[in-house]
């Protein structure tokens, strides 16, 4: 299995192919449908994101609350497709990464590839897991999204497979 240090490198991004087992280190953002839109918002209006966009990778989940001693409760992928209208824009802008479950559409895949970026699938039904592999978790944007809003998180060996690379390559189209 491959490991990868986030925030991904050119070089990382082209290593990839579509199928690899890899374990993800380092920082994350999450967002859902809600704080997409928000995102969106923020850039329709001209206004700066609280966050940092470029180079980033983003984890489409909504944290449930850290149970005693741990930095965040289960967190499973949701539904990537709920973000496919958002994905292509804020690809454009430099996000590199993109963590969550299910196909996504044409204009996502060809986005992908024209921006170096990747698609890492996470298993559906493994928040507990995935939960265990967040170290530190930190509230940095929309707090009135509550689980919805952005949080960066640490990782540290979080399990994916590479569905769509930078070179075209689709685990869904195979």
């Amino acid at each position: 299995m491959k490991k990868i240090t986030l925030p991904l490198t050119n070089a990382a991004i082209e290593s990839l192919q579509a199928g690899e087992s890899v374990l993800l280190s380092g920082s994350i953002l999450t967002g859902r449908d809600c704080a997409h839109k928000r995102i969106c918002e923020f850039l329709n209006r001209g206004e700066a994101l609280p966050f940092p966009l470029e180079g980033q990778t983003i984890y489409y989940a909504g944290p449930c609350p850290a149970p005693a001693g741990k930095a965040c409760g289960s967190c499973g992928p949701t539904t990537s497709a709920r973000m496919d209208s958002f994905a292509p824009r804020l690809l454009s802008l430099g996000l590199k990464g993109m963590i969550g479950k299910g196909e996504r559409s044409e204009e996502v895949c060809k986005s992908i590839q024209e921006n170096h970026a990747v698609y890492f699938a996470a298993v559906g039904g493994a928040g507990a897991l995935y939960g265990n592999a967040i170290k530190k978790s930190e509230l940095v944007a929309f707090p009135d999204l509550l689980s919805e809003a952005v949080y960066r998180f640490e990782i540290e060996d979080f399990p994916c497979i590479v569905a769509i690379d930078c070179h075209g390559g689709n685990i869904y189209k195979r």
